[in-house]
């Protein structure tokens, strides 16, 4: 393996980052980077496909999921967020880091998120650079991204159209597949990431296996479930109770809750 190859990677895509940092001092929103994000792994995976082997097959069709993935995203975030003021999470950051929190975004928000993208991305750099035979960890590669991008795509879109009506305001979302997983979205995600590595794995580079932990970490622990969840419940009253009865990442049957037992009985 080349590592220079998997360093250009990198440069791509802080380099996307830098005119995104731009970009986000002319507008004064730093949350713009959610959009770019999935862009960031775009452009890594055309640098490391640009220096495969040989490009055949089986590294189109890896290019061609990222791209779907990360077009799909992108506008999603993009069509979300239009019009709206610098989201919460970016607005707390900003007032911790001022002053000067234009200089510092660079690094904290653009660089940061550009590494990060990049470790994850790790799979992807041997996936598509070595030339091999499609191999059953490819089938299982495409076939985890699909179940993924199904859960990522359609959480998105019903959770889209919940939001749309008015009478949904300060409701809890547990309908469509929202009713077996709090996060359907961030459980997709995940799995297209597992997916991507499995195509590594049938590079020959199991090692790449930071990438995926990383992403189901960030998802778990970081920026996804725990910082989605941290004040959401004081917000919505029926959030409480949504948690007691739905999982939080692995779709699962909803549970029956202690109180709605209680209210079983009393009606028999």
């Amino acid at each position: 393996m080349d590592l220079t190859i998997y360093l250009s990677g990198l440069l791509a895509m802080l380099a996307l980052g830098f005119l995104t940092w731009l970009l986000s001092i002319y507008l004064r929103d730093v949350s713009i980077v959610d959009s770019v994000w999935p862009l960031m792994f775009l452009a890594a995976a055309v640098v490391f496909a640009m220096h495969a082997d040989s490009f055949e097959l089986r590294s189109g069709i890896i290019l061609s999921l990222v791209l779907l993935w990360a077009v799909r995203l992108s506008v999603h975030l993009t069509w979300r967020n239009w019009g709206e003021p610098e989201d919460r999470r970016y607005q707390a950051i900003r007032e911790k880091y001022s002053p000067n929190f234009a200089l510092k975004s660079l690094f904290i928000i653009f660089g940061f998120q550009a590494v990060l993208a990049w470790l994850i991305a790790m799979p992807l750099w041997p996936a598509l650079t070595q030339a091999i035979a499609f191999s059953a960890w490819d089938a299982l590669g495409i076939g985890l991204w699909s179940i993924g991008m199904f859960f990522e795509t359609v959480g998105d879109w019903q959770l889209a159209r919940f939001k749309a009506d008015p009478a949904n305001k300060g409701k809890v979302m547990d309908r469509g597949l929202w009713r077996y997983t709090r996060h359907p979205n961030y459980f997709g995600e995940c799995l297209i990431w597992w997916g991507l590595y499995a195509f590594a794995v049938g590079s020959g580079a199991w090692w790449t296996i930071p990438g995926p932990l990383l992403i189901t970490w960030l998802l778990l622990k970081f920026s996804g479930v725990v910082m989605l969840e941290a004040s959401i419940a004081d917000r919505r009253p029926g959030y409480r109770a949504y948690i007691a009865r739905t999982n939080a990442f692995i779709p699962g049957p909803p549970r029956t809750t202690a109180a709605e037992l209680a209210k079983q009985e009393a009606t028999k």
